[in-house]
């Protein structure tokens, strides 16, 4: 699934070829995981934003001044498998054409999600109405993630529910737990292992965003940028996808477990439960 730096790195790559641009028309299958789109058509790009995982195109009425607040956004959530294509494709959903030309949606798995709201009315999307902080942000305070840190469960799974910090998912939890030396099963994490972790989940972050976020493997889901580029991430993993392999800190293979269902990866001679 597209984790925050693949859909950052989405965000910075059509963000010059939306912003400024008249929507003229949407058109999708019917379906309800496509609502209020309509809604759309119209109106111009302000700009494109995220929070966590969401990419939210600020929409607003044609003749608005710039200085005029967005009075709409099309919420787009890429599921497990969709992404923007420049060329439209057996597995394009949605499209949405512009005065510049047209943007496809393709969506294999069909998981993702858009929706148009008004700013701020996320009742319906209780993961994006209860979202923590951006880890890059200025928001995400090393005390306050140390002070809840010490009362979570199972360190991973508090990591994917987007509470204490946003946008973190299956592979980017395992690197940085990784790189903090931190068992994914490890319960109420002292302010040592904390403040280790809250360091790591910045730095993988900023270094994977850097990098244009992970593809893995060739298959018809997987990440790649519009224009059909892949992430450059993948290469630097110590931990997801690496089963098997040498752990780079001591050489002990990287084991996988099913933790709240999701496959976690780790070395079980670095990380261990405390």
């Amino acid at each position: 699934m597209p984790e925050l730096p693949e859909v950052e790195t989405t965000r910075r790559k059509i963000e010059p070829l939306l912003r400024g641009q008249i929507i003229t028309a949407v058109r999708h299958e019917p379906s309800h995981r496509y609502q209020g789109t309509q809604a759309a058509v119209g109106r111009r790009v302000k700009g494109l934003t995220r929070r966590g995982k969401y990419l939210m195109l600020q929409l607003a009425a044609p003749g608005a001044a710039e200085s005029e607040p967005h009075d709409l956004e099309l919420i787009v959530h890429l599921g497990m498998t969709g992404g923007f294509r420049l060329e439209p494709g057996k597995h394009t959903r949605v499209t949405l054409e512009t005065g510049a030309g047209a943007l496809h949606f393709d969506d294999p798995r069909r998981f993702g999600k858009m929706v148009v709201v008004r700013p701020g009315e996320y009742a319906g999307m209780p993961t994006l109405s209860g979202m923590g902080p951006e880890p890059l942000s200025e928001d995400f305070r090393e005390d306050e993630f140390v002070a809840r840190a010490a009362t979570a469960g199972a360190v991973k799974p508090w990591l994917l529910s987007q509470k204490p910090v946003s946008g973190v998912g299956n592979i980017y939890a395992d690197e940085a737990l990784w790189h903090a030396r931190i068992h994914p099963a490890q319960t109420a994490l002292n302010a040592d292992e904390a403040s280790r972790l809250y360091r790591a989940v910045r730095e993988v972050m900023a270094q994977a965003v850097e990098a244009g976020g992970s593809s893995l493997g060739n298959g018809e889901g997987n990440y790649r940028q519009h224009d059909g580029e892949q992430g450059g991430f993948q290469g630097r993993h110590q931990a997801y996808g690496r089963a098997g392999q040498p752990c780079s800190r001591c050489g002990t293979p990287i084991a996988k477990i099913v933790l709240g269902q999701r496959g976690t990866h780790f070395c079980p001679q670095c990380q261990v439960v405390r």
